[in-house]
């Protein structure tokens, strides 16, 4: 039989959450990026989705990679 060695830590499934989450959130931004909605708001023009979905990603990727290989008991 297959032996539990244990449990992935919260944190783990936390960085996936935010890596999918980030990358849906920059794919959109790259959309309104070649297709720009009809609403106008103030700062528009910085894109925040691509920055924010590319940060989120990025603290993903570190807590997946941080959190890999650790065990909880």
């Amino acid at each position: 039989m297959a032996e539990v060695k244990g449990m992935k830590p919260i944190w783990y499934f936390v960085g996936i959450a935010l890596l999918v989450i980030g990358g849906l959130i920059f794919i959109a931004g790259i959309y309104f990026l070649f297709s720009p909605s009809e609403s106008n708001t103030v700062l528009e023009e910085l894109h925040p989705n691509i920055w924010w979905g590319a940060f989120m990603s990025l603290v993903g990727i570190v807590f997946i990679w941080k959190n890999k290989d650790a065990v909880v008991e």
